[in-house]
């Protein structure tokens, strides 16, 4: 029997992206995901950070730039890899407006259904070499 414990895991927070395309990248992530595009919180510096938001005040996407000091230092080449990520998922709605959007700025994506769970999934990478999964459950 699993040990019960007060802690959980509540949900994705949020995914950081360092790319050498500050502007570039955080446009993707804005056209795409249609998100409220910000400067980071102080005093994260602006030229550096830009943060996406979601309809819930939620900053899901951080995109900084290579300049920027990273609290935990590591190697972050943009590319076909991701490291030991092989992608990222978002839950998300409107299966048929994504394809739509993804075509509109000319996005090659693979389409995935799983009927026997209701779950439809699209794949792509943004500028990067991210892999985005988005999951869409009951469409």
């Amino acid at each position: 029997m699993r040990e019960r414990f007060d802690m959980k895991v509540n949900a994705l927070d949020h995914v950081n992206i360092i790319t050498d395309d500050l502007a570039g990248t955080a446009q993707f992530f804005s056209d795409i995901f249609v998100l409220d595009l910000r400067d980071g919180p102080a005093p994260l510096p602006r030229e550096h950070v830009q943060w996406l938001y979601d309809d819930n005040e939620r900053a899901i996407f951080h995109i900084n730039s290579r300049e920027m000091t990273q609290a935990f230092v590591r190697e972050t080449p943009s590319g076909a890899t991701t490291g030991a990520i092989h992608h990222v998922a978002l839950d998300c709605s409107d299966h048929h407006g994504f394809m739509k959007r993804l075509e509109a700025h000319s996005i090659d994506f693979r389409i995935n259904d799983i009927p026997s769970i209701a779950l439809k999934q699209l794949f792509f990478t943004e500028p990067n070499g991210v892999l985005l999964e988005l999951n869409f459950r009951g469409e």
